[in-house]
């Protein structure tokens, strides 16, 4: 049952932002999902979180169909999020993610642009994969570091990509790949 509460709330605020014309994609462990779904649909891992990437300037716009969705704007801890007005519970929300800016200060890249996104399902826009792996990297949380050998597993991540990386970021995904034998 939680389940088909996280699966609906993804395709109601998925159809929200496009009924409004707003640029989007998932993030997170949805993207992940979604990617590792496109190789083998019998490997994806649940999650619970729904997180979208959103530019700023899209927020009133974006507010206004998360409404039409039955959605309310938060902000908790900085963080801004849509919760349900039926479950306004923080565990449950539709997280908001800012594309092009920094997560954190400390982070060393901003997050991607919304131009960074594509469709591995229909009406699922999702963030690019290198676009994915880098959030990955940056966040280096242990669900991160649980999520990138799932794709590396899949053969969407391999050392192509350890080009397109900051140093830093380099050498966790190298010792990810080593650590699968890759």
């Amino acid at each position: 049952m939680a389940l088909d509460g996280i699966s609906g709330r993804l395709e109601r605020i998925c159809r929200a932002m496009e009924g409004a014309s707003l640029p989007f994609a998932l993030v997170g462990g949805q993207a992940v999902a979604l990617w590792v779904a496109s190789r083998d649909p019998a490997a994806v891992r649940t999650t619970k979180d729904v997180d979208i990437l959103l530019r700023r300037e899209d927020l009133p716009r974006a507010r206004a169909a998360a409404l039409s969705a039955g959605m309310d704007y938060f902000e908790v801890l900085g963080v801004g999020m849509f919760l349900d007005r039926e479950d306004p519970n923080p565990r449950h929300a539709v997280r908001l993610v800012w594309a092009g800016e920094r997560v954190r200060p400390e982070c060393e890249l901003p997050s991607p642009t919304v131009a960074e996104r594509e469709e591995l399902s229909p009406g699922l826009p999702v963030v690019s994969l290198a676009g994915l792996v880098r959030m990955k990297l940056l966040a280096n949380r242990d669900q991160d570091r649980v999520h990138l050998p799932d794709m590396v597993d899949m053969a969407l991540i391999g050392r192509e990509m350890l080009d397109g990386l900051t140093p830093e970021l380099a050498r966790r995904l190298d010792v990810l790949l080593s650590e699968a034998g890759r």
